[in-house]
């Protein structure tokens, strides 16, 4: 399975890149037949199970599946031929759906497949933290609001500190070396 990666600049590239973020090439002898390779991160998914990614020889690029109940394609969604039908009263209405456009060409598909998975699950990941998802920009927000809400707790005590509990202001004298509280 890994013979594919070598004589190959492109494929070469995407070996590299594959062991440097700890990806695995886990395509069983059956899959290489048919024309599929198949990834397994080394995050786990939901389940607890490693989340797997596979190119096949029909074009789709497809999450296996093995941490939710089916597969989905990963390819690039693309409008359709418009579609004509004909209602009751003689009218037309055009419909145009969506379809995966698929890239046949099987470097294209595992150079998109590494980019997709390094976007969508290494750098969406990279902010996880006890298993909550946290944005950058929510996190910067905390940090600011937590500043600036000790800088004015800062400034409040500072403000009332020569204030007695009952709201009266304290006043200290020194005579003659001692120290006496006036209220």
């Amino acid at each position: 399975m890994k013979t594919i990666y070598k004589g190959d600049s492109r494929y070469e590239k995407i070996y590299e890149q594959m062991q440097l973020l700890g990806i695995q090439d886990v395509t069983s002898p059956t899959q290489v037949k048919n024309g599929t390779i198949v990834w397994r991160l080394p995050m786990k998914g939901r389940g607890n199970t490693h989340i797997e990614y596979g190119s096949f020889a029909s074009g789709y690029v497809r999450n296996q599946g093995n941490q939710c109940h089916s597969n989905w394609q990963i390819n690039k969604r693309v409008d359709d031929e418009p579609r004509y039908f004909e209602l009751p009263n003689g009218d037309y209405r055009k419909y145009v759906g969506k379809v995966c456009k698929m890239i046949p060409i099987e470097i294209d598909r595992l150079e998109y497949m590494i980019k997709y998975v390094i976007k969508n699950e290494f750098i969406k990941r990279a902010n996880m933290i006890h298993t909550d998802f946290v944005p950058k920009w929510q996190y910067e927000m905390a940090i600011e609001n937590t500043v600036f809400h000790e800088k004015r707790a800062d400034e409040y005590m500072n403000k009332f500190a020569n204030v007695a509990p009952d709201g009266t202001k304290e006043v200290t004298l020194i005579i003659d070396g001692h120290k006496y509280k006036v209220i």
